[in-house]
């Protein structure tokens, strides 16, 4: 895939930009100039606010309009229909061209329950639904077989529906939430990738909760830049090699003459750093030596992605820890990961 395929990659948080009315004027100028900088990633979070679309909406602008930056939507897994995700991100993933990913969130949200008119989910069974809500994604996305689609015109026939497969999904018995099952097939073809990239918070996987073969990487946080590092290595001993680790990092730098802690310091439950671009390309140096990628929150989009674009990027690719861009290429092949086996496809033989 890359020349240095030992390095790691870089995700740019990209909430607000283009509906807030701040420096990039649209979204597709925000997203557009995060790949030019080099980033591998973008990420959308899901914040649903009035007249704002949301994350999957805003991916899925992004996508058509650039060639080799991953879009990846968060999208909640306990208040949203599992069956409607799988289709959505599924369409994502053709209008990316196979650059699409799924960060599966599930928060205590009380607002986000009362919206649609659910009781409240919270604490064990929080995992329960994600765990689940990716497991009806998964199957729906293997239900259609890679050449369903025959568009046989002598017989009049589009699909050969010999190849599609019902997924016949229950919720399990000790399931905590108000059961469903999900019969399939999904209603549009097999995504590009076969299987999109799927990221949650590391929080959520383990015993009881998301079993980590259902999940591709996961996102490490920590209360500090100094002890990200140390919480990376905790769950990669937790979880083994074959899981991705994408570390979360709030960012505000010097900028303009202006010194970061003089800009104001928002307040987050994320490791911050807060200080110049030569010493946030040292830490990002340490940090992506023990991390697969970092996933950066900038203060303010327009100013930290300036600098980050100047200065930070550029000698991290020269010290060789960022893996090259590839145009046209997948999320998947980004986090090394071969195209997807259908599970259905696979049983039959």
């Amino acid at each position: 895939m890359s020349s240095n395929n030992n390095a790691g990659f870089l995700a740019i948080e990209l909430d607000g930009a283009g509906w807030d009315g701040g420096a990039f004027g649209s979204l597709a100028q925000a997203v557009l100039a995060a790949e030019s900088a080099g980033f591998h990633v973008a990420t959308f979070k899901d914040t649903p606010e009035a007249g704002r679309s949301n994350a999957l909406q805003r991916a899925a602008y992004a996508g058509p309009v650039t060639r080799t930056i991953a879009v990846v939507p968060e999208v909640d897994t306990v208040y949203t229909e599992p069956f409607h995700i799988s289709t959505q991100l599924a369409s994502l993933d053709y209008v990316s061209g196979g650059r699409a990913g799924w960060i599966a969130t599930a928060a205590e949200s009380p607002e986000a329950a009362a919206a649609v008119g659910r009781s409240f989910v919270s604490g064990a069974a929080l995992g329960q639904e994600a765990a689940a809500s990716i497991e009806v994604g998964r199957r729906l996305w293997d239900s259609w077989e890679d050449d369903a689609v025959i568009r046989d015109v002598a017989t009049g026939r589009y699909i050969d529906v010999d190849k599609l497969h019902y997924v016949d999904f229950e919720t399990p018995a000790d399931f905590s939430g108000t059961p469903y099952s999900v019969k399939g097939p999904s209603i549009i073809p097999r995504p590009l990738q076969g299987q999109l990239p799927v990221l949650v918070s590391a929080a959520l996987v383990g015993e009881g909760a998301v079993p980590a073969d259902l999940v591709d990487a996961v996102l490490v946080s920590a209360p500090t830049p100094e002890l990200l590092a140390a919480e990376i290595l905790d769950v990669r001993a937790r979880l083994g090699a074959s899981i991705a680790l994408v570390a979360e990092l709030d960012v505000v730098l010097d900028s303009r003459g202006q010194a970061a802690a003089l800009r104001g310091v928002p307040a987050s439950e994320r490791a911050q750093f807060v200080g110049s671009p030569a010493d946030l390309t040292d830490y990002l140096e340490g940090l992506l030596r023990e991390a697969d990628g970092v996933r950066l929150h900038p203060g303010e989009l327009a100013l930290e992605l300036d600098e980050l674009s100047r200065l930070v990027l550029p000698e991290l690719r020269r010290r060789g820890l960022l893996r090259d861009p590839v145009q046209d290429g997948t999320f998947r092949g980004l986090l090394g990961l071969e195209r997807a086996e259908n599970r259905y496809a696979t049983a039959e033989k």
